[in-house]
């Protein structure tokens, strides 16, 4: 029974490190097939090879829908949406349609620079000081990232 356990832990590890490897290895490619097909997009800040990958993924399945910087936000979820409650409140909110991968690789720029961007901290700030809440803050953020990610797309 022991030698048994032991030849599948064997196993397992030998797996394990096969997988690892072939992972490193897609990782480069894919790094390689990123920066060739948009360097713009890789260097802006909190956009890594990953996340640019995702929105080069979705740009390229959709090239009819991409005509304009108004056609992106909607394909990555980001257009704002009018919720107006009566005539006195006038706000948007989230739009849940739209490409979800796109819209969590937006999302997860918006947190990096949430956590280290001078800029995006400040302008929090200012928004919080104006009474805007947390999500309607990440709203913006997202359509900023998103307006800031098209103009870098590969054409």
């Amino acid at each position: 029974m022991r030698y048994a356990t032991k030849l599948a832990m064997r196993s397992l590890g030998r797996r394990v490190l096969a997988i690892d490897d072939e992972i490193t290895q897609l990782d480069v490619a894919l790094a390689e097939l990123v920066t060739a097909t948009a360097p713009d997009l890789v260097g802006l800040y909190g956009v890594g090879v990953d996340t640019a990958a995702i929105l080069c993924v979705a740009a390229g399945d959709n090239p009819q829908r991409v005509r304009s910087e108004a056609a992106w936000a909607h394909l990555c979820g980001v257009a704002p949406l009018e919720a107006t409650s009566g005539k006195l409140t006038h706000r948007h909110r989230l739009n849940r349609g739209g490409n979800r991968q796109a819209n969590h690789a937006l999302w997860r720029i918006v947190f990096t620079r949430l956590g280290s961007d001078a800029r995006t901290r400040s302008y929090v700030a200012r928004r919080l000081d104006q009474g805007r809440s947390r999500p309607e803050i990440i709203r913006s953020l997202k359509r900023y990232v998103a307006r800031e990610t098209y103009r870098q797309l590969p054409r």
